[in-house]
């Protein structure tokens, strides 16, 4: 289908506005309603749309493009946002805190943290692919965690064109320093337990991202060859998060342990 070409611009007009009101809410640490509380037929593809002119602005202020993140892979986490469809967002340098460090909430609306597994490509990826073409494209493996931040209200009662908009309610992210192989472990069968100020809050199997998080390569794909797109070589990729997300609170000292992938921690200033 095609449209005329005023109506192909005003569209494109309101996705760099929506994309404007949303990088500002962000900046601002604010929070706004949902995109579809005044645009109830905004699309998933219009979602991406405003999701890509969003990072466009962040890349005019000197943020890089490291590589993408997983949504929704998980049960827990569908049931605990009542969305059902996986999703991906896009990671900047700006957005990685370092392992062991520490991260501030000054800034922050509804900070959340979450176990992930995470890849690194050593070459492209593109169109629909095999679990095999996937292990052999990323050259490691290792524990992450991901600090969700929503610029919607509540954090709540948003739609998928509405969360994809707002980069899939990413934020920040931290990688764990130990690296192996992919071939070298059970990728389904890896025990994740994720403490707060030493106290187990949450706990899984690596099966819980997508059946098996390479498999969240494999979607990724999916979802990006649905849009003209391709995995570039060097991304790093968030597969999804194992369990439902642990709000943050000033003080706390978070650390994951995976099995055969050691250990990931992150502080929160007080």
């Amino acid at each position: 289908m095609s449209f005329p070409t005023s109506e192909v611009a005003m569209t494109a007009r309101m996705h760099e506005e929506l994309a404007r009101l949303l990088d500002q809410a962000r900046l601002e640490a604010r929070e706004i309603p949902p995109l579809t509380r005044e645009h109830s037929a905004l699309s998933l593809p219009e979602g991406y749309a405003i999701q890509a002119e969003g990072i466009r602005l962040r890349t005019a202020r000197g943020e890089h493009v490291v590589g993408l993140k997983m949504g929704f892979t998980s049960e827990a986490k569908r049931q605990q946002m009542n969305l059902h469809s996986p999703i991906y967002g896009v990671l900047t340098d700006r957005m990685q805190v370092p392992a062991g460090g520490t991260l501030r909430l000054q800034g922050a609306i509804h900070p959340k943290i979450e176990p992930e597994i995470a890849f690194r490509t050593s070459r492209e990826l593109c169109g629909r692919i095999t679990r095999e073409q996937a292990l052999d494209a990323c050259a490691s493996v290792f524990a992450a965690m991901e600090i969700l931040d929503s610029r919607y209200t509540g954090f709540k009662y948003f739609s998928l064109p509405d969360v994809v908009a707002d980069n899939s309610s990413s934020s920040l992210f931290v990688l764990g320093t130990t690296e192996r192989p992919p071939r070298e472990l059970d990728l389904a069968g890896l025990q994740m337990v994720m403490e707060v100020n030493g106290e187990r809050v949450q706990a899984a199997r690596s099966d819980a991202i997508s059946g098996d998080p390479l498999l969240s390569v494999v979607q990724l794909c999916e979802l990006l060859d649905e849009r003209g797109e391709s995995l570039p070589a060097g991304s790093i990729v968030l597969a999804g998060a194992a369990t439902a997300a642990h709000m943050l609170q000033p003080g706390d000292r978070i650390r994951l342990t995976v099995d055969g992938l050691g250990d990931v921690a992150v502080s929160v200033a007080p």
